[in-house]
């Protein structure tokens, strides 16, 4: 039976690709994004058109270009649809970038959840679906991370904006028993992905002569995940009301940051201009995703190794970066 999902960051990276997957199985989406230049808004316009090609039919997608901190907008789109889901992927990323405008990230990711969480508490109480993130583990001990780790220690305002977004979460599901289910994705990678994440920046440094910092000398291992996994991941999530739960989405199987990058530099032929930078203070040298509670509540079985991934993200770059 087909549900009516309103999907947040619906013309980003993993949202363009969960609500391509939710109307591909014939889901209605209203897709909500304010189309914001932390990178080319003309990129984010392409990705909607990618998504648009999904629908089976024109009506199944519905685009409404917004802020998640608006609440009168929030109020007219939960009074308008009678929302099964909520999956709330909208958020301002990126741990180093938070350093320096802390404030933002804070009114976007924890207020504009806020919003959501209350709007979807009068209208209903879909299941909500958070996007959070592996950041929230700080620099634990505890390898591979796991779900039952207190992550009371982030390192970054990205993170700890995050933190609290789930624990927001949690105070509405014990008060008015709204499903929320958080997802910490680990590094998410693949086609329509930022310009500021490290597959791209390693091409345009190849192709257009930018350098691109490597940062403790590539020893870092971080737990590539392709994105189509992640958008699996996150429909799974959307279809089980589970009561309160945090669930990490990752491959389980990490990579050493210089060999992702000299996978990277094989298919492209050249090499990258990297320029050697010590591992920032907001930093952790290592990421592994324990994914036994995906696997066992949601079924979550990820596919695409990261030779494959790699390959798929440059054959992406080629077609639509590059041969612009």
């Amino acid at each position: 039976m087909s549900k009516t999902v309103l999907v947040t960051g619906a013309a980003g990276f993993i949202g363009s690709h969960t609500t391509a997957a939710l109307l591909a199985r014939g889901d209605r989406v209203v897709g909500l994004d304010n189309l914001n230049d932390y990178y080319p808004p003309a990129r984010k316009r392409a990705n909607l058109e990618e998504v648009r090609g999904a629908a089976q039919r024109p009506e199944q997608f519905e685009f409404v270009e917004g802020d998640i901190r608006d609440r009168a907008l929030l109020e007219r789109l939960f009074s308008e649809h009678r929302f099964d889901a909520v999956v709330h992927l909208a958020a301002m990323a990126g741990v180093r970038v938070s350093v320096e405008d802390p404030w933002l990230y804070y009114d976007v990711n924890l207020t504009g959840t806020l919003n959501l969480l209350d709007a979807s508490l009068r209208h209903g109480k879909p299941n909500f679906v958070l996007a959070s993130t592996s950041s929230a583990y700080g620099n634990t001990q505890t390898v591979p991370f796991v779900e039952t780790d207190p992550c009371d220690r982030p390192l970054a305002p990205y993170p700890a904006s995050k933190r609290s977004a789930e624990l927001l979460g949690y105070t509405y599901h014990h008060l008015h028993g709204l499903d929320f289910t958080g997802l910490r994705f680990f590094t998410v990678y693949g086609p329509r992905g930022r310009p500021d994440m490290m597959a791209y920046k390693v091409l345009d440094s190849i192709f257009l002569g930018r350098e691109v910092p490597l940062y403790n000398g590539g020893q870092m291992h971080r737990d590539w995940t392709f994105v189509e996994d992640i958008a699996a991941g996150v429909l799974a999530a959307a279809d089980r009301r589970l009561g309160f739960e945090l669930i990490n989405l990752g491959r389980g199987e990490p990579t050493l940051l210089k060999d992702f990058v000299e996978m990277i530099e094989r298919l492209a032929g050249a090499p990258a201009k990297l320029v050697q930078e010590p591992m920032m203070a907001a930093d952790v040298a290592y990421t592994y995703a324990d994914i036994g509670k995906a696997q066992r509540l949601l079924g979550y079985a990820p596919r695409v190794r990261v030779q494959e991934g790699v390959t798929r993200f440059w054959h992406w770059y080629q077609e639509h970066v590059r041969g612009r």
